[in-house]
């Protein structure tokens, strides 16, 4: 009986094991396609942005002064975009899902931008393609967020997740660079309807790389709700129970322990308790 119950406990640890090779080599396989996902995405982003002032010039015959404020306007607002994706990812959509959505957006733009360019359409459906591309291009931070979502919490994927950090970042300047540099030689030397179409063309395989990963992506935090309506509900909570007395059990002020390190509150992760700030507290 001994025997048996080794020899049973044995195959159970192999077949854990070979479930968590399994777990690691999907995990890797979708950090794969999202570092190329995001060098896709820069590469098309630069390859449109670089040389745009030109664009304006040469094709819509826009004086040097009106060029600039017309990118600086549209660069401005590709900078303020990701606060509208970090919204929908943390509160309502998740991140997977506004990742999806603003792909999809991307393309859109790239379409009209490309269109635009190729068949000499009015400036307006060119400012309406460039604006597409200003809110599809706001995935960076959710993009990094999502690949440190592929990664648990223990030591030994701790130096993993750094690693990935290096190379999303290593993957953003190369399509930086090929974009800034391959891309606007190609718009100079072949005309814009190629040097806009690689764009499009790069966005859309973006789009299917990232699907095509979708079996290997780990989705751990869900959305948590309008942020503001957590706040008010903290501001209310410490109204009510401002004359409550604290316990004399620390411990009973915060959450219990668990594996999942998951929060009570949906979309949250569970705070640790820590001892550093009490001194702060003392004084105060």
């Amino acid at each position: 009986m001994e025997a048996v119950e080794v020899e049973s406990k044995g195959s159970h640890g192999g077949d854990g094991d070979r479930r968590t090779s399994r777990n690691d080599r999907r995990s890797s396989w979708g950090c794969t396609l999202l570092l190329v996902n995001n060098c896709l995405q820069n590469t098309s982003y630069f390859g449109l942005s670089t040389n745009l002032v030109n664009y304006f010039q040469v094709e819509l015959h826009a004086g040097s002064k009106s060029a600039a404020n017309s990118v600086t306007n549209w660069m401005g607002t590709s900078s303020i975009t990701p606060l509208a994706a970090a919204l929908l990812a943390d509160s309502f959509l998740g991140r997977y899902w506004t990742i999806t959505l603003f792909l999809v957006i991307s393309v859109a733009g790239y379409g009209v931008v490309t269109a635009s360019a190729s068949a000499a359409l009015q400036s307006a459906v060119f400012y309406a393609g460039l604006y597409l591309v200003a809110l599809g291009s706001a995935l960076s931070p959710v993009m990094v967020s999502f690949g440190a979502d592929q990664f648990g919490d223990d030591e030994s994927e701790r130096g993993l997740q750094s690693s990935f950090f290096n190379w999303f970042y290593f993957s953003m300047n190369v399509g930086s660079l090929v974009g800034g540099t391959v891309l606007v030689w190609v718009q100079t030397a072949h005309g814009w309807r190629l040097g806009y179409g690689i764009p499009a063309l790069l966005s859309v395989l973006a789009v299917a790389l990232f699907m095509a990963g979708t079996g290997a992506y780990r989705r751990h935090q869900p959305p948590g709700g309008f942020p503001a309506t957590r706040i008010a509900q903290v501001v209310v909570a410490a109204v009510r129970k401002c004359n409550v007395e604290a316990p004399d059990d620390a411990a009973l002020l915060h959450e219990c322990d668990g594996d999942d390190g998951v929060s009570t509150i949906q979309g949250s992760r569970r705070l640790v308790h820590t001892d550093q700030f009490r001194s702060a507290l003392v004084a105060s």
